[in-house]
Order: structure tokens, then C-alpha cells, then sequence
């Protein structure tokens, strides 16, 4: 335990119980990893957790194997589990679709040992041997397949008002009250809808229907926007800060869909030979819109599935909200198949992503937090990438269709079911 004698040499006095309550409730683990036996447990209440993942074949790995690890920004992973930690402590009142219980017990055993640092975010080496101490790292190896692969995901900022005119003419629509649904699909966003017509349960209205004006005049616009197309990568992203006239921030959040089905239109630009495979990004889906305009809409309308908002108080700091009902951060939060994974996991993620510009492939080496889903987020080592706001982030975000690593942290122990 030397080097983690000379890690709390240098912390504050008043931090140093609570580093040290951390280190003793697992120093059996880390002077043996990976063996864990009854025979080695702390005599206190917990259970070794030994993880299992639908689909996959979980590894055991050590954190010097992992590329990049010792580089990262603990700190910064470090706050983001944190935020983790008080959903999972104080369910919040806006939360998305639940996520698989299978690590909660752990996580929370993790949390209690996070909070006994203190309330400021430690240095990053503290915060290094508080992930080292507390979980292990579990390679996820997809049956059939040879690791994660890698998508991104943004908030949309767009020019919007609160009423229409002087341009902004496409309405955004409020979930509507006559919207019924049933049970849920196996993904967010999935599963039907429908609406009572005379005495009979009926599909809802599908995306043209809406667009032709199915909603109009009912009161449910929360936003008016200039383009439609900056509706439709919104409701693709499912969340988006509306820039109003006077330079306030709208910030909406997703609130429902229409039950009908969701197609991907850039496959179907790739189908018909309209855009390479290999060159496929939501800037090439939307260039495509913008250069034919009703070949555009005709292509949105395929995609039949409609997304609603509600606004959100959230402030202009503060990142999209994810289905654990954190503010997300960029760079630090990641979507995951919600049947699978726990939220608030810890996810080391390896992979070579095209950051500055198409084409390149530059090393992403990173403990992000499992904080979302997403309806095409679906599998064991299949995981979205949150990058912020904006135009930039969006570019980044639409580039990323990339194979990597994916390395589960596992908390060692959990208390023992009551």
C-alpha cells in the first residue's frame, strides 16, 4: 500500500479520515487483484459483486492495462459520478426510461465511500485511487463480436421564439393530451401510441399528418423555429436550447413520441447510393436537405416517428438532460442499452475518433459516467457519447460511427440486501 500512502501524504488533514475510510474498506482487493475471497472480506456487511452482462463475455482486466488510464482526468470523472451519485441517492422528479438494478447495490456502496471525501472534488490522483480502490475493471466482449462500438450524441442550439411570425413558422409541440400509450417498447422511444377516434383506439398521427398541420391550433406549441430541419435533428437528439429573439436560452427536453416507427434516413441515403457509407454524418444528411428542399421533407417524412418537448428549468450552464435525471456533461456522459447497464456506471472507453475533422482517427481515452439511453443504443459494448452544445459539438457528434473498447468498472462490493 505504499503508493497509496504517498497519494494521502500530500492531502489535507481534514480530508484524511475519510481517504482512509475508503482505502480500508477494500484494501483486501486491491493488495490481491483480482482474487477476492469470504475468507478476505472486511468484517463488515458487504458481498464481493461478481458482474454479468445479457449478451456478452465479461474479462477481467487491470487498470496499467488499460490505454490511457493513467493520463485521464479522474477529477473530472470523479465529479460527473458524483452528480450519479445524488440521482441515485435522491431519485430526481424528471428522470428518463429506469436503467437495468444490476450494479445499484455497488454503486451506491461506491457513492458512501465517494461522500466520505468531502465535498469538494478531489485532486486528480485522489480521485484515480478512489476508482482504483473501489471498482474493478471488466473488459465487455459482445457474443459474436470483438468489442464497443462508438457513436455521438449533442445538444442542437437553434434560433427560435415563443410566438410565431417574422419568420419563425415551424412549430414545436408539447406532448399532447390525447396521446395514449402503450406498453413500452424494448428501447426508449419505442413502443406504440394512439389516440381514440369515435369509440376505437387508432394509431397516433404520424409525422406528415403532424407536419400538414394534425396539432395546429390545440395550444401546444412551446417554440416556433425558422427551419425544420433544426426540428428534425432535434427530435433526433431529443433535447435542444431554442435561442430566443432577445439572447434568452429555452432550454427543451424530451417529453413523449407518437408511437410510430423510427427509421434512420441516413441509411436510406446510403441505400439509394445518395451518400458513401463511408462518408455518412448528420452534416452530410442535413446538406442533402438543405441543397433539395422537398426531397428533403419527402425524406423526413419517412422517418414517421414524431418526438415532443417540454421545457425545462434548467440554466444556460448546465448540459442536456439525461434519463437519470442528471444534467449531462460533455465529454464525461454516455448513453447505454438502459436493459443492460446500471446508470451511474463507470465506463472506460478506448477507441480512435475522427475529433478535428473527417477522416482522422485520434486517441479517445476516457472514464465517462452511464447517465442516458437512447432508442438506438442497444447491445453490451454499444455506447452514445455526450459532447456538449453547439454547431462544434454536433460535428464532432455526427462523425463518430467508430469500433473501440469497452471496459465496465464494477464496484467491488455491495451492501448486502437487507
Amino acid at each position: 500500500m505504499a503508493p497509496a500512502r504517498a497519494v494521502i501524504a500530500g492531502v489535507r488533514r481534514p480530508a484524511l479520515a475519510g481517504i482512509v475510510a475508503v482505502l480500508v474498506a477494500v484494501t483486501p482487493a486491491v493488495a490481491a487483484e483480482p482474487v477476492v475471497s469470504r475468507s478476505n472480506l472486511p468484517a463488515m456487511s458487504l458481498q464481493p459483486v461478481v458482474p454479468a452482462v445479457p449478451g456478452a463475455r465479461l474479462e477481467p482486466v487491470a487498470f496499467a492495462a488499460l490505454d490511457g488510464w493513467a493520463a485521464d482526468d479522474h477529477a473530472a470523472a470523479f465529479a460527473t459520478f458524483r452528480a450519479s451519485c445524488a440521482a441515485l441517492k435522491t431519485p430526481p422528479a424528471e428522470v428518463g426510461p429506469a436503467s437495468a438494478p444490476t450494479l445499484a447495490r455497488g454503486l451506491r456502496h461506491a457513492c458512501a465511500a465517494a461522500a466520505r471525501l468531502g465535498p469538494s472534488i478531489p485532486a486528480p490522483r485522489l480521485a484515480r485511487l478512489f476508482f482504483e480502490a473501489n471498482f474493478r475493471p471488466w473488459r465487455v466482449i459482445p457474443d459474436g463480436g470483438e468489442g464497443g462500438y462508438y457513436t455521438g450524441y449533442y445538444e442542437p442550439e437553434v434560433a427560435g421564439a415563443l410566438q410565431p411570425g417574422n419568420g419563425f413558422d415551424v412549430p414545436v409541440y408539447g406532448r399532447p393530451d390525447d396521446l395514449i400509450m402503450a406498453a413500452p417498447g424494448p428501447t426508449p422511444n419505442s413502443g406504440p401510441a394512439f389516440r381514440r377516434e369515435g369509440g376505437a383506439l387508432v394509431p397516433y398521427h404520424d409525422r406528415a399528418a403532424i407536419e400538414d398541420g394534425a396539432l395546429a391550433g390545440r395550444g401546444l406549441e412551446v417554440a416556433w423555429l425558422r427551419d425544420p430541419i433544426d426540428l428534425f435533428f432535434m427530435q433526433i437528439q431529443g433535447s435542444a436550447r431554442i435561442r430566443l429573439p432577445d439572447g434568452r436560452i429555452l432550454r427543451l427536453g424530451y417529453d413523449g413520441f407518437n408511437g410510430q416507427p423510427y427509421l434512420p434516413v441516413g441509411r436510406l441515403l446510403i441505400q439509394r447510393g445518395l451518400v458513401p457509407r463511408e462518408e455518412m454524418s448528420m452534416a452530410r444528411i442535413r446538406a442533402f436537405m438543405e441543397a433539395d428542399p422537398d426531397a428533403g421533407r419527402a425524406l423526413r417524412r419517412e422517418n414517421r416517428s414524431f418526438v415532443f418537448f417540454k421545457v425545462l428549468p434548467m440554466g444556460d450552464d448546465q448540459g442536456a438532460m439525461g434519463a437519470q435525471g442528471v444534467p449531462l456533461t460533455a465529454g464525461r456522459s454516455l448513453a447505454v442499452d438502459r436493459k443492460l447497464h446500471t446508470y451511474g456506471t463507470p465506463i472506460f472507453v478506448e477507441a480512435d475518433l475522427p475529433l478535428s475533422g473527417p477522416g482522422t482517427a485520434e486517441p479517445f481515452r476516457r472514464l465517462m459516467i452511464a447517465q442516458d439511453t437512447g432508442s438506438a443504443i442497444v447491445g453490451p459494448a454499444r455506447a452514445d457519447l455526450y459532447f456538449g452544445a453547439g454547431d462544434a459539438a454536433g460535428a464532432v457528434a455526427g462523425r463518430l460511427r467508430h469500433a473501440g473498447k469497452f471496459t465496465l468498472l464494477v464496484p467491488r462490493f455491495a451492501d448486502r440486501a437487507p
